[in-house]
């Protein structure tokens, strides 16, 4: 399942991501099972959450973070050096304008 965003929705998402703190931090390990779930939990409970990566370089970080946005449906709304935004829409949320 792949989310696409406008620019807009991306927009009014970077602007309330910009006050959260990362809530799940990925190690030189990688993405193991029980950090995906734990990333699992952190979008069904908040639905817009950041994720702190680890990696020496960018490619790595961006397989990682691709690899992420696969296995949980999220929509990568922005990453900045080694934080990722991640929004997945929650069934009680209203829907995004734009």
């Amino acid at each position: 399942m792949s989310i696409d965003l406008s620019a807009r929705q991306r927009a009014l998402l970077k602007a309330r991501a910009h006050a959260l703190e990362p809530v799940v931090q990925i190690g030189q390990a990688g993405a193991s099972e029980g950090v995906l779930a734990e990333i699992e939990r952190a979008l069904t409970a908040h639905g817009l959450i950041k994720v702190r990566l680890a990696g020496a370089d960018r490619a790595s970080r961006e397989e990682l973070s691709d690899r992420v946005c696969a296995h949980t449906g999220a929509a990568a709304v922005q990453q900045v050096g080694r934080v990722l935004v991640l929004w997945r829409p929650r069934p009680d949320d209203e829907p995004l304008k734009g």
